[in-house]
């Protein structure tokens, strides 16, 4: 079956961006944004945690079959699904940490747990968990099914590791994003002087830069007194949303090159 769809990829137009620097800066800007944003909706105008959820899985789903019914790569549409993901990451992750009481490290390890199936399942069907083997509708929705996913467990990660409440670590907001900064330093270092798998090493960034954006966004709007800049969090979501916009108009991006590894 791989060979199979490696084939097929040669002549199939790829719906996601090539991963690139740019894309790693926009992606730390569209996860931070989820922190700040779905702070905003749950916390700052007192929705709650499972009505922000609501919310923003209406969003997602809208979304992503926007995003599938799509013909060619559209940055603004898999952008705004991108942040979709992430905003209904915090919301989720804080629900059942949070409103269903499992805590920080039960949050870690159930996510952990639904990851790892949706890459095995996906593997197992498609027979590769490659982005760009994003070319046909049923990819495309194991990648942003495991792309929530991944989006949860970087929430549910930054509070663990920076939260002193539910099982959290304790360790605060800027030691949190230094500590997902330098393991994202290793695995691009593995990127650049190894020959560790591309796929693996995407997923794990990818991941990576999920707490780090939420170590960050906590950062940006928590009070001072317990660690933060204490910015509203609607001004620091909005900020951030322009700078995505920008990026995204302005920085060059093109489609990933189907059937070629990471």
């Amino acid at each position: 079956m791989a060979d199979n769809v490696r084939e097929t990829l040669k002549h199939a137009a790829s719906k996601v961006p090539q991963v690139t620097l740019i894309f790693w800066i926009i992606k730390i800007a569209a996860t931070t944004l989820g922190e700040t944003g779905g702070d905003w909706v749950t916390m700052s105008l007192n929705l709650g945690y499972l009505i922000g959820s609501a919310i923003f899985a209406a969003i997602f789903l809208g979304l992503v079959s926007a995003q599938i019914r799509a013909d060619r790569y559209l940055p603004s549409l898999y952008w705004a699904t991108i942040i979709a993901t992430t905003t209904l990451g915090t919301t989720m992750a804080d629900f059942f940490d949070r409103s269903v009481g499992l805590g920080y490290p039960g949050g870690v390890c159930i996510v952990s747990a639904l990851l790892l199936a949706s890459l095995g399942i996906w593997y197992k069907s498609q027979g590769t968990v490659s982005v760009q083997s994003i070319t046909t509708p049923k990819a495309e929705w194991f990648y942003w099914i495991t792309i929530l996913f991944s989006q949860t467990l970087g929430t549910a990660l930054g509070d663990w590791v920076a939260g002193t409440d539910r099982g959290g670590l304790g360790l605060g907001y800027e030691y949190g994003a230094l500590i997902f900064g330098i393991c994202l330093a290793i695995v691009a270092g593995a990127y650049l002087w190894t020959r560790v798998s591309r796929t693996l090493l995407f997923w794990a960034a990818f991941i990576l830069t999920r707490p780090l954006g939420a170590t960050l966004g906590d950062f940006l709007d928590k009070p001072i007194a317990e660690g933060g800049l204490h910015i509203s969090r609607l001004y620091a979501s909005l900020i951030l949303l322009v700078f995505i916009i920008a990026s995204v108009a302005f920085l060059p991006q093109r489609a990933a090159t189907a059937g070629k590894n990471y």
